[in-house]
């Protein structure tokens, strides 16, 4: 079975700090290794690792297209984004642990939480 999610996420270093914009067709192992800080470059150098948005997507192309639109973005048009779905900044990642995985593969290679 394939799954065909892909997620566009925004990582933040604390609440109102430094914002990352990603995509990804695992969100469940991107944020683990951006927080194991396996993932070279700007996340690891500015300690960016909290979960603070994301959206899933049917078809690749949607998801790349609004990664490229929100890294466009205007801070504070971030910031109200985030803000809107999550207004305290809560680590996302966290509560996402604690459900089944949103992923098959990781289902299947037995990763538990």
């Amino acid at each position: 079975m394939q799954d065909n999610t892909y997620w566009v996420y925004i990582l933040a270093s604390d609440k109102l700090g430094t914002l990352y914009v990603g995509v990804t067709n695992s969100l469940e192992r991107r944020i683990a290794e951006h927080r194991s800080k396996e993932a070279p470059g700007f996340t690891k150098t500015y300690a960016v690792d909290r979960l603070v948005f994301f959206r899933g997507f049917g078809d690749v192309a949607e998801a790349i297209h609004f990664e490229k639109q929100l890294k466009r973005w205007r801070r504070d048009w971030k910031i109200r984004l985030i803000e809107t779905e999550n207004p305290h900044w809560a680590d996302l990642y966290l509560d996402m642990m604690a459900l089944p995985p949103l992923h098959p593969d990781l289902a299947a290679a037995g990763v538990t939480r």
